[in-house]
């Protein structure tokens, strides 16, 4: 993983507390290392099934459950505007986004499900402020519907890569033609899923894919 930075195409600062707000909204690279969060077993077909599903183009984010066998129990997609990154309106939008798909797990001690976000993106593989937003409001939305926060992962022209566990690869990416369905699940009980696209005020709405 490259552990550069850069700037984000959506953000623009309209104020010193402005910027500081939303800058206390986002994770660094190496706080999202540090966060334990759980390695996917099989990255690629988990990232090609939502590729797949959803054939995102850039500034769509995919969320998707899996269960503790990291079976895809759900997903949601939707896009963004060209707004300031922000993780609390991130936050809002993927929580929005889960629960119109799968019940919440609060009641129960431990999370058994995990949360798993794939941002199609613009630019290159390196760390963007609108990256660290996402990784905050991926963070807090798990925690406020009882998963696990999971893996973050972006797809751009060059690939895809899930960032803190130095994994990625050329395809699929944000410009490859979606493989076919049989193609990434094996497994026939995989298929049947509850997808939507939703979104927050700030967010417009997409098609379900």
């Amino acid at each position: 993983m490259t552990f550069g930075s850069a700037s984000s195409a959506a953000a623009s600062i309209n104020g010193p507390a402005d910027s500081a707000s939303r800058l206390a909204r986002m994770l660094e690279p190496a706080e999202w290392a540090a966060a334990g969060i759980p390695l996917l077993r099989n990255p690629r077909e988990v990232v090609s099934g939502l590729h797949t599903r959803h054939r995102p183009t850039p500034s769509t984010a995919v969320v998707a459950v899996l269960d503790h066998e990291e079976r895809l129990a759900a997903s949601a997609s939707f896009a963004r505007r060209a707004t300031p990154a922000d993780g609390w309106e991130f936050r809002n939008a993927l929580l929005a986004s889960l629960r119109r798909v799968i019940p919440h797990d609060l009641r129960r001690r431990t999370p058994v499900r995990t949360a798993v976000l794939l941002y199609c993106r613009e630019g290159d593989e390196r760390w963007t402020e609108e990256d660290g937003a996402w990784m905050w409001g991926l963070r807090d939305a798990c925690t406020l519907h009882g998963l696990r926060c999971g893996a973050y992962i972006t797809l751009t022209k060059a690939g895809w890569q899930v960032f803190g566990e130095g994994r990625g690869g050329r395809r699929p990416s944000s410009q490859s033609q979606p493989e076919g369905l049989g193609d990434v699940v094996a497994d026939p009980a995989v298929l049947p899923l509850r997808t939507a696209s939703g979104a927050a005020e700030v967010l417009r709405r997409t098609a379900a894919r």
